[in-house]
């Protein structure tokens, strides 16, 4: 006979008080700290439960009862689901404030060293397009959005939905893909090849990884960009496809002929 798995509790008006370095914010009730995603110091939140262990608890946010001064829009439509970036959502003033914190807590907790005051950190002038290296994945099955999933439901998603997708790995799951309309972390023209690879391998009915069987064509794409002007693209394949696998490379070559390797 199984045993009911019982219901863990909503935590109501709860602040957020720090945020740790694995970009987890950080919330107190009393004596009890819960981990949360998307919210930022200065917050006040109701809290739903998900996981409880000795010390902390792990939740999600409910909803945001009072914004926190700190907390900035995110300018990317798929921050929050996608795994790529953390902190859209905290001022990037803040976010110095909060790594400066971990480096001296690091250095007297972990090193047990008592350091001076520190010099603060310099930030980057560039908050986008910083990255010189990105990973994308292909996924047969891709991860579906919020409104997607009610459609599915409802029954109303179209027979026709294009189940294929290229894209980054949600945080924590091997197995499901984000496909990406758009990407702040790498310059142009990252994006541009992505999307055109991505539209390639659809007209030409180019099999896309499924992680589970093991099976499909098509793997990862990494595109690396450098500060001398160079672009190199790397192309994974799962398997021997001379034919197709020729037919995508030399239409890269043909649209993009600033790829240098």
């Amino acid at each position: 006979m199984s045993r009911k798995r019982k219901e863990l509790p909503q935590l109501l008006n709860v602040p957020v008080v720090d945020i740790n370095s694995k970009g987890k914010a950080v919330a107190k009730s009393e004596e009890l700290v819960v981990f949360v995603d998307h919210a930022v110091p200065g917050d006040v939140i109701d809290i739903q439960i998900t996981k409880k262990k000795k010390n902390y608890s792990q939740g999600r946010v409910i909803k945001v009862q009072k914004e926190s001064t700190d907390r900035v829009e995110a300018f990317c439509k798929h921050f929050g689901i996608c795994g790529g970036c953390k902190w859209q959502n905290l001022d990037y003033k803040a976010q110095l404030k909060y790594k400066e914190s971990w480096i001296v807590q690091n250095f007297r907790k972990i090193g047990g060293i008592d350091v001076p005051e520190i010099l603060p950190i310099l930030g980057s002038a560039n908050t986008k397009h910083y990255r010189n290296k990105l990973e994308f994945t292909f996924s047969n099955k891709k991860w579906l959005t919020q409104s997607q999933m009610e459609h599915l439901k409802a029954g109303t998603l179209p027979e026709d939905h294009e189940q294929n997708g290229l894209g980054l790995h949600l945080t924590g799951m091997f197995d499901k893909v984000l496909d990406l309309e758009e990407c702040f972390l790498q310059r142009e023209p990252s994006n541009a090849i992505r999307l055109a690879i991505r539209e390639f391998a659809l007209e030409h009915g180019l099999s896309f990884f499924d992680i589970r069987q093991q099976k499909g064509l098509l793997r990862t794409l990494i595109i690396r960009t450098a500060s001398t002007g160079d672009l190199m693209v790397i192309l994974s394949f799962f398997r021997d496809d001379t034919k197709n696998i020729n037919a995508l490379l030399e239409f890269l070559s043909s649209e993009f002929p600033e790829i240098t390797s």
